[in-house]
């Protein structure tokens, strides 16, 4: 959400530049009449964050200076999706520039009565610190023994055959990638790592370092840990992760920092994105008044990362319910429940779907391990052993299924280089291992179902396709 929600590189010159970094220009020109009714740019609350939309090709001075005209100061303008990132203390501007093209979803955040989008499935205990200090502190026991979920996905049998490609890069849009950690400093690349923050990328390692939560350092292990014979090890430790930071330390992820991350990725030609999060400030963002422009934003950015040939992972989030059912009147999950999205549940170490899991038919295409947290005496083994900075610790959520999926994803990329996003999910869809729905889905043992598994082995709302499985990614043809 991510699916965490509390969470609480060396500078790189590009050589192809995606994002035009706006400059402030000239004022429009006002008409003469409308000079009585237009007022002057003055501050009259908190500067706000706005994500603002374009229609057709959309010449970057142009944008410049109808953001300027309405009292914004632009920050970063993607002109090849019509998005502009925009800042304003003045209370109307999104009036000025149309309520159905200027939205700020910081500012419906501060408005809400609580932080209502904060889970609890997928915490991870906090960290002393969110970097490793000294390497050689960081325990050097193998713990590859208990990580139940890659014998689940087979990904221990299928790193003996292949760990994967370099050409590979997934690209970890979280809360930032401990570069210091021993197990992710061989597959942690600096140079395409950005902090998204501002909506605009910033590649200095202050910007895409940790600085509230570990959640991005557990998932890009889960991905990607080396398979040394210390720690954890990821699912396919030969390729590559990009540390792409769109968790601000509050643990929001606003449509301005998804849009900047998934840009940056295509910018980088990653292969994949790994996204353990939903947009915020609501779980599902409908097609309607300022909504409408955080939804058609994101969707453009995913729509123009497939269409440069990056797979986009998301995670199903934590919040239990059918979601599947809930997508009427045009409401989505950010950025799962788009198209083109491979989205992602999570199931236990038995196999049945994890009761925190959001699930539904035409929303959830995949599983993958994310623990259990109602497992009895010892639900802590039950959840997904990962790194973190300076050691290892276990964690529960859809979060951490996402970059299982990933990591299948990056094996299949690393066998199959020229494929689309296409292919790789069609090959996804059909290797994944079936789960049928459950004939009793009563968690607590009350007589009440927990949740309505409907459709049928191949293709139900709890599991999608089935579980991932990574030895097929690596043997199938």
């Amino acid at each position: 959400m991510p699916l965490f929600r509390r969470a609480r590189a060396a500078a790189v010159s590009v050589a192809v530049l995606l994002v035009a970094p706006l400059t402030s220009g000239n004022v429009a020109n006002a008409r003469p009449d409308d000079a009585a009714v237009v007022p002057a740019c003055t501050s009259d609350g908190a500067t706000m964050r706005y994500v603002v939309l374009f229609n057709g090709p959309t010449a970057e001075r142009s944008a410049t200076d109808e953001i300027t005209g309405a009292c914004g100061k632009p920050v970063a303008y993607y002109p090849q999706i019509g998005v502009a990132v925009a800042t304003s203390g003045y209370q109307h501007f999104a009036d000025r520039i149309g309520p159905d093209r200027a939205f700020s979803a910081e500012r419906a955040a501060r408005s809400q009565a609580g932080p209502s989008s904060r889970r609890n499935a997928d915490e991870i205990p906090s960290m002393p610190e969110l970097v490793t200090d000294d390497a050689a502190e960081v325990s050097t026991t193998d713990r590859t023994g208990e990580q139940w979920d890659m014998a689940l996905i087979h990904a221990d049998r299928a790193r003996r055959i292949t760990p994967g490609s370099r050409d590979v890069v997934v690209g970890v849009l979280d809360s930032g990638v401990d570069p210091n950690h021993p197990d992710l400093r061989a597959a942690l690349d600096p140079a395409r790592s950005a902090g998204c923050l501002t909506g605009k990328p910033d590649t200095t390692p202050s910007a895409w370092e940790p600085t509230a939560s570990p959640h991005g350092t557990h998932v890009a292990g889960t991905i990607a840990a080396a398979d040394d014979g210390h720690g954890t090890a990821g699912v396919a430790p030969g390729v590559r992760v990009a540390s792409v930071k769109v968790v601000d330390d509050e643990g929001f992820i606003y449509p301005e920092y998804a849009v900047c991350g998934l840009m940056w990725a295509a910018a980088q030609r990653m292969t994949i994105t790994n996204n353990s999060y939903y947009v915020d400030p609501w779980l599902m963002t409908c097609d309607r008044a300022g909504e409408h422009v955080a939804q058609e934003a994101v969707r453009r950015a995913v729509d123009y990362n497939t269409r440069q040939g990056v797979l986009t992972v998301a995670a199903a989030t934590n919040a239990g319910l059918d979601l599947g059912r809930r997508q009427e009147g045009n409401c989505r999950v950010l950025p799962a429940g788009l198209r083109g999205v491979v989205a992602v549940s999570a199931v236990g170490p038995q196999r049945l779907k994890s009761s925190y899991s959001s699930y539904g038919l035409g929303l959830v295409d995949l599983a993958a391990p994310g623990g259990e947290v109602a497992t009895g005496k010892q639900p802590e083994q039950a959840c997904v052993l990962s790194t973190v900075p300076g050691g290892y610790a276990r964690s529960c959520g859809t979060s951490m299924a996402t970059p299982h999926a990933s990591g299948v994803a990056a094996l299949l990329a690393s066998r199959h280089p020229k494929s689309s996003p296409q292919e790789l999910t069609r090959m996804l869809t059909t290797q994944a291992e079936p789960i049928p729905c459950p004939e009793d889905y009563d968690l607590n043992g009350t007589g009440a179902q927990d949740g309505y598994c409907s459709g049928y082995a191949p293709y139900n709302s709890f599991h999608g396709h089935g579980m991932v499985d990574a030895l097929a990614a690596v043997t199938s043809n």
